[in-house]
């Protein structure tokens, strides 16, 4: 495949993700159905491993970095899924486009990682401002949905700690494979949730399961590892940019199909997170040369 249309699917991937999230629990219940999403990505990820003859080693590190991806996966999954019963759709896209700063920022307290310049300091601080405003407009709607938002937040705040802590443990098994193996973690976990949240469900509404099989493939399987392909493939500020443009387009799609109605508040917010990422990642340009060292003991990690 193409490095421009990998691309291009990764960004509708991306966008429409919190959409199919939030359909995907109408009439079926959230927790089976994210549950049935990641058992069905799971068999699609082990066709495409054994397929590419991948290899998935049960040794102590690979295990311990299953045990990390997968309670990552649980903990951000079940916060976002919960939360898409109170939030429109396009503002989960929004609030996750922090996340290339928030694993920074624990890529610094973990990693040891020790240089903030002017500019990244200034993009945090314009990103917490947009997400303020988000919350702010969450407030001004309902406390169901302040909730939403502050579960968004904490879902994306796992998802970015469970990065950090995989980097650290340094792994040299392939992206589908820990795939994989977080999946075989988390699944029971999330099939546990399901049934003691909601059970079995009592009805199949078409649109949720074919929002499930959409997230399942298109989503796990196919977004994945596309998303690693670029990584491998174009520079880093290159695909940075698909989180500048997935709030703009789920917010948008989320307006179109699903009626969802999008204040100006949320839109200030929006600008505001998407401005301060942009300076947060390509503030090298800008003229701000002072950094800030952070000076750690020098241990072994």
């Amino acid at each position: 495949m193409s490095i421009p249309t990998a691309y291009v699917i990764v960004i509708l991937v991306w966008s429409t993700t919190p959409l199919g999230i939030q359909w995907s629990g109408a009439g079926i219940g959230f927790e089976f159905g994210v549950a049935l999403r990641m058992v069905i990505g799971l068999f699609a990820l082990m066709i495409v491993a054994r397929y590419q003859k991948l290899p998935m080693p049960w040794d102590k590190l690979a295990r311990r970095v299953y045990l990390v991806s997968g309670l990552s996966l649980f903990l951000a999954m079940s916060f976002v899924y919960w939360a898409a019963q109170f939030i429109p759709s396009g503002w989960i896209a929004v609030i996750f486009g922090l996340s290339p700063v928030l694993t920074s920022v624990f890529a610094t307290l973990i990693l040891r990682e020790s240089a903030f310049t002017l500019g990244r300091v200034l993009g945090m601080l314009l990103g917490l401002c947009g997400l303020a405003v988000v919350f702010a407009e969450g407030l001004s709607i309902s406390a169901a949905a302040l909730s939403g938002v502050a579960a968004v937040t904490l879902g994306a705040v796992s998802q970015s700690l469970g990065a950090v802590l995989i980097r650290k443990l340094k792994p040299t098994i392939p992206a589908i494979s820990i795939t994989i193996g977080s999946l075989v973690v988390a699944i029971p976990l999330f099939i546990a949730n399901g049934f003691y949240g909601g059970g079995w469900p009592q009805s199949w509404p078409l649109q949720a399961v074919s929002a499930i099989v959409y997230l399942a493939i298109f989503g796990t399987a196919l977004g994945f590892p596309l998303y690693y392909y670029l990584l491998k493939n174009i520079n880093a500020e290159r695909v940075a940019l698909i989180t500048l443009i997935t709030p703009v387009s789920a917010l948008l799609l989320g307006s179109a199909i699903n009626d969802e109605v999008i204040g100006t508040e949320v839109w200030l917010g929006t600008a505001l997170i998407i401005t301060g990422l942009a300076i947060y990642e390509y503030g090298k340009y800008l003229p701000f040369k002072k950094k800030w060292q952070i000076r750690w003991n020098q241990r072994p990690l």
